[in-house]
C-alpha cells in the first residue's frame, strides 16, 4: 500500500484517531511533518469523569471563545512545513467551527496541501450537525460533505473527486450524539482537564465511529512564538484507527478557563509532528462600533 504524505495539521489530534491506517498520510492532521521527541511521562490515571463514552452538554457558564483566530505553524526535523488556523463564531443556535491547513516552504515544493474545513455543532448539546472539507493534497483533490442525522443515528457521507468527477455516497451507524473531528477540539476544551482524569466520547470522521478516550497527565509550562503558557498535557487515544497500538497523540491547553489550544504532538510510524501555537488574533465584537 501507497502511503501519501499526511496533511491537515491543526486538526491532528482527533483526525489520526478517527481514520483507518489507509486512510491517515491522507488525513493524519495537520500533516506534514513531523519531528522526534521522547515519549512523555504518563501519570496514574484515575476516572473521574466516567466510564461511558458520551458527549456532555456544554456546561453552564461555558463561553465559547467567539472573535479569536488561533494560528499555528508545524515543524518537521526543525522545519518549518505548514501553516493552520482555527476559529469559531456563533451561527444563530449553532457554532460554526472553521480551520486551514497549508504546506509551506520546501514541503509545499514537494507536497502541496491547502485544505479548507468548516463544522456546525448544536451549541447546548455539544452534538455535531455537519462537517465540510476541501481537500487539496499533491494530485488529490475532493469535497467532503458529512452529515450527522441524530434521528436516524447515521453519519452520512458524500464525497466527490474533483480530478476524476467520481462521487462516493456511504450512511455508517452512530450512537446518535457524535462530535467530529474539528467540534472535538473544543469538546475536549469544555472538560475539566484536572491531571488524573480521563474522559471517553464518541468522535466521528465520516466513517466508522470511535471511542476517543482523553486522560489529562500533567501540568506544564509551554513556550511557544505567541508565548509563554502554563498548559495541561492531555493524551488520547482511540479503540480503532491509525493510533490504535500504532501512534500517540498528544495536545497542550492552556491551564486556565479558556483551554486555548496551545500545543498538538503526534508520533506514528512516520514520524513526531509539533503544531505550536503562533499567534493569537483578537476581532472586535459585531457589536461594538468601529
Amino acid at each position: 500500500m501507497r502511503y501519501r504524505i499526511p496533511s491537515i495539521l491543526i486538526v491532528a489530534l482527533l483526525m489520526v484517531s478517527s481514520l483507518p491506517q489507509h486512510a491517515q498520510s491522507r488525513h493524519v492532521a495537520g500533516t506534514l511533518l513531523l519531528a522526534g521527541a521522547a515519549d512523555a511521562p504518563r501519570a496514574a490515571v484515575v476516572d473521574t469523569i466516567g466510564p461511558a463514552a458520551m458527549i456532555h452538554p456544554v456546561p453552564a457558564g461555558y463561553s465559547f471563545p467567539h472573535h479569536t483566530v488561533l494560528h499555528y505553524d508545524a515543524e518537521w526535523r526543525l522545519w518549518k512545513a505548514g501553516t493552520a488556523s482555527l476559529q469559531i463564531d456563533a451561527a444563530g443556535p449553532e457554532e460554526r467551527v472553521t480551520a486551514s491547513a497549508d504546506s509551506t516552504g520546501v514541503i509545499a515544493m514537494l507536497y502541496r496541501v491547502q485544505d479548507r474545513f468548516e463544522s456546525f455543532f448544536d451549541r447546548k448539546s455539544f452534538c455535531s450537525l455537519s462537517l465540510t472539507k476541501h481537500s487539496e493534497e499533491g494530485l488529490h483533490q475532493r469535497d467532503t460533505n458529512i452529515r450527522f442525522d441524530q434521528l436516524r443515528r447515521k453519519a452520512v457521507l458524500d464525497e466527490r473527486n474533483l480530478r476524476t468527477g467520481q462521487s462516493k455516497h456511504t450512511e455508517q451507524d452512530t450512537p446518535g450524539c457524535v462530535t467530529d473531528v474539528l467540534s472535538g477540539m473544543f469538546y475536549l476544551a469544555s472538560l475539566p482537564l484536572e491531571p488524573g482524569s480521563a474522559s471517553m466520547f464518541p468522535l466521528n470522521d465520516g466513517g466508522q465511529t470511535v471511542t476517543v478516550q482523553a486522560t489529562t497527565e500533567a501540568r506544564e509550562e509551554i513556550k511557544t512564538d505567541a508565548g509563554t503558557f502554563r498548559t495541561v498535557r492531555v493524551q488520547l487515544a482511540a479503540d480503532s484507527g491509525a493510533l490504535k497500538n500504532r501512534g500517540k497523540v498528544w495536545v497542550w491547553y492552556s491551564d486556565d478557563t479558556s483551554h486555548t489550544l496551545i500545543q498538538v504532538r503526534t508520533r506514528l510510524f512516520w514520524g513526531t509532528l509539533n503544531i505550536r501555537l503562533a499567534r493569537i488574533d483578537r476581532e472586535a465584537s459585531h457589536s461594538q462600533t468601529p
